[in-house]
Order: structure tokens, then C-alpha cells, then sequence
């Protein structure tokens, strides 16, 4: 059941980013650029993302336990170290420099050109260098 409902929040993920436009990286390209020709549409799937979140967390949180499952499994740690800043500047310097982030370019593999090739590519590079390095043990 676990995986079965990991496949449908993911294909639930991927319609949303279908539906609100962000498989196309002229999108997030134009949020970034604020002093050109400036592109509010992120502003509000990530408004729309976070009130769901925000909801959703508060009634599911109130359950004693998963529906399918012994316990919540929510983060313990609190704290920003190295490599989760490292890790937040890369993925936002990969997003800006792309226009996509991987929930995206993933959605958007069946219509593929050279730049999503070539990001997908490079993460997962860097996924595989990251497994590797001493820096992310």
C-alpha cells in the first residue's frame, strides 16, 4: 500500500505542476527575473502549496497514527548545518540557472529538449558525486 500511495501522490504532484505551468522553465525564469518582464505565477502555486501543506499537516497530524502505518515519521533535527546549506544554495543555483527543479523536469521528460536533458543529467551527477564525497557522510 505504501508504494501504491507514494505512485499517486507523486502522479498527484506531477498533474499539479502540469496544470499550474511550472514544467515550463520560462516560468520559473520569468519569476526570477523581478526587474524584467516579472511572472508572479510561482508566487501562487507555491501560496497554493504552502495553505495545503499548512491544512493538511494540522488534520493529519491530529490522527494517533498513519492510516497505513505505526507512527508519523517526521524530522527530529531543527538545526542548519553545512550541508544542508550547501545542498539549498546548489539546488537553487541549478534552478535558477535551468528554470526547472526535479519534480518538474521530471513531469516534463515526455516533452524533452537539450536543457532538460543536460540538467538531468547534471543532478544526477551530482547525485552520484554526493553518494561519494567525504563532505555529505
Amino acid at each position: 500500500m505504501r508504494a501504491f500511495f507514494g505512485y499517486i501522490a507523486g502522479l498527484l504532484f506531477g498533474v499539479g505542476l502540469g496544470l499550474g505551468g511550472m514544467t515550463d522553465p520560462t516560468r520559473v525564469l520569468g519569476f526570477l527575473d523581478i526587474f524584467g518582464a516579472w511572472d508572479p505565477t510561482l508566487l501562487f502555486v507555491l501560496g497554493g502549496a504552502v495553505i495545503t501543506t499548512f491544512i493538511g499537516y494540522r488534520v493529519i497530524l491530529r490522527q494517533a497514527k498513519p492510516m497505513w502505518g505505526d507512527s508519523f515519521r517526521l524530522p527530529t533535527r531543527h538545526d542548519l548545518d553545512g550541508k544542508l546549506l550547501m545542498g539549498a544554495a546548489l539546488f537553487g543555483i541549478g534552478w535558477g540557472l535551468s528554470g526547472y527543479c526535479p519534480g518538474p523536469a521530471f513531469a516534463s521528460i515526455g516533452n524533452s529538449s537539450y536543457p532538460l536533458i543536460a540538467m538531468l543529467f547534471a543532478m544526477i551527477a551530482g547525485w552520484w558525486v554526493a553518494r561519494r564525497s567525504p563532505f555529505v557522510q
